[in-house]
Order: structure tokens, then sequence, then C-alpha cells
């Protein structure tokens, strides 16, 4: 049996503010399969975003044990952290972070030339992914080129570039009209499926999170 892309153990982070500690999360524990989807739903200012940082590794302070594809990531360095994210962890946010100077097939380059794909190869590999997500006539426009749509798109083909184990997304269509989130979520999750990933997509939207695999709940620092 493989193991989990995620295996969080008791996960805490707390603030201080004006003098008083806030328990943002208290003992999250959740283990998330290849190849499942997982929707985090909890009202704005639940700790969502939290957690995902958390998970994705993009800060300290956490409390806990946090295991990505088998690696235990409290255990490493900080060049391994880095490491462990570049490779193994792929991110998209509510607003897309496009590079505005790069057209969006080399945008979807980027990070496979930093993991050190060669350069025929990843712009062969970033316009495959476009192409499946229905921007093959869009590979040479720029992000204000792009409607947002397309941009989110643009963004989610850079996050499945280097086909991570996991792949976290904050509000990914919290940004768009009902009928393009629904079109992008829709190729974002069969575009995911494809590559086996696991995924953890943060949403308030209870209509959005019924097409995922399962629905976990953010509550008072806890999961329902």
């Amino acid at each position: 049996m493989s193991d989990p892309v995620v295996r969080l153990s008791g996960l805490t982070r707390s603030f201080e503010q004006g003098g008083v500690r806030i328990d943002v999360l208290r003992g999250i524990d959740l283990e998330l399969k290849p190849g499942e989807i997982v929707a985090l739903l909890g009202p704005s200012g639940s700790g969502k975003s939290t957690m995902l940082q958390a998970v994705g590794l993009l800060e300290g302070g956490f409390g806990g044990r946090i295991e990505i594809a088998g690696t235990d990531a409290s255990a490493l360095s900080d060049d391994a952290r880095t490491a462990l994210r570049r490779d193994r962890i792929g991110f998209v946010y509510q607003f897309h972070h496009l590079l505005p100077d790069f057209s969006a097939q080399e945008n979807v380059m980027l990070p496979q030339l930093v993991k050190g794909r060669g350069e025929a190869e990843a712009s062969e590999h970033a316009a495959d992914l476009l192409g499946r997500l229905g921007l093959g006539e869009r590979l040479s426009h720029r992000p204000s080129q792009l409607s947002g749509g397309e941009q989110q798109r643009v963004a989610v083909a850079r996050a499945l570039a280097n086909s991570p184990a996991l792949v976290l997304a904050d509000e990914p269509t919290g940004n768009l009209d009902e009928r393009t989130a629904d079109l992008v979520l829709d190729q974002f999750l069969e575009l995911v499926r494809s590559q086996g990933s696991g995924a953890l997509i943060a949403t308030h939207n209870e209509r959005l999170a019924q097409a995922m695999d399962r629905v976990v709940r953010l509550h008072e620092g806890l999961l329902e």
C-alpha cells in the first residue's frame, strides 16, 4: 500500500494578539490518499489558509507532525523542506500570481526548469497541459491578454507541471463568476485525477465541495 500523500498528526498553530493567545489549529489529524481530492470546508477566518500554509511547508511555528509523501517534514532542514515543497507540492491560489512578462507557456515551463527539466521537454509538457485545459491557442499570450478564467487555468497547469504528489488549492475559483468557476474546477479536478495526485482544496462553497471525493470541515480549530 502506498504512503498517504499527507499525514497530519496533532497539528497546532497559535498566535499572540494584544497579549491574548489565539489557538487557530487545535490538534488536526488528517490523512489524504494518492488520487484523493478532499474539500476543506469552512467560513472565512476559520483557519483554512493557515492549515494550507502548514501542509505546504510555507512557514514555521506549527506544532505536531506533518508528513508529505512519506517524509516527516518536521525533521528536515530548511533547504530540505524547500526541496520537498518544490518537488512534491503544487499550489493554486485564489489569485493566479502569474508572471506578467512571461507567456502562458513560459509561466508553466518555469517550475519545470527550476526542477532541472530541459527547456525543450518543459516547453512540450507545458503546451500539452495547457492544451488539455483548453488553452492550446493561447500559449503565447501574456496574462494581461487572458481572461480571468484563462489565467486561473494557466495557474492550474503551472501547479501540476511537475506532477506533484500533493496539490493544495486555496479558494481556487473564488475570484471567478459561477459559470467560469464550474468550468475551471471541472478541468482542474480532471487533470488532478489523471495525474494521480492527492489534492486538498480549501473553499467556503458547499456546492463546489460536493464535486470532490470527501469533505472535511474546519470548526473552532478542529476537523469535523
